[in-house]
């Protein structure tokens, strides 16, 4: 049976830096440091639970209030590139 916490939404490194406005490198840098809790994948990447990184953005000012779907890779108001055509 799965836990509740099983399907916890999971961030990266880039959401959570896009959140507090810093780099990704300084998430890493909390994660080590003990202020958030770095999940480990398979692959040895690590990901941040969302309801941990909403708890500290309540405590910072001047971050960025709500989290970002993991699903959406486009901002809505920049458009996805499209490859030039070729004329020949």
């Amino acid at each position: 049976m799965l836990r509740p916490r099983d399907h916890e939404v999971l961030l990266t490194p880039a959401e959570v830096a896009a959140l507090f406005r810093v780099d990704p490198k300084t998430v890493t840098r909390w994660a080590k440091a003990g202020k958030l809790t770095a999940i480990r994948t398979l692959g040895g990447h690590r990901r941040y639970r969302q309801s941990e990184v909403q708890a500290l953005l309540k405590t910072v000012p001047g971050a960025i209030q709500s989290t970002p779907s993991p699903q959406s890779t486009t901002s809505p108001t920049m458009p996805a590139q499209v490859s030039p055509v070729r004329e020949f």
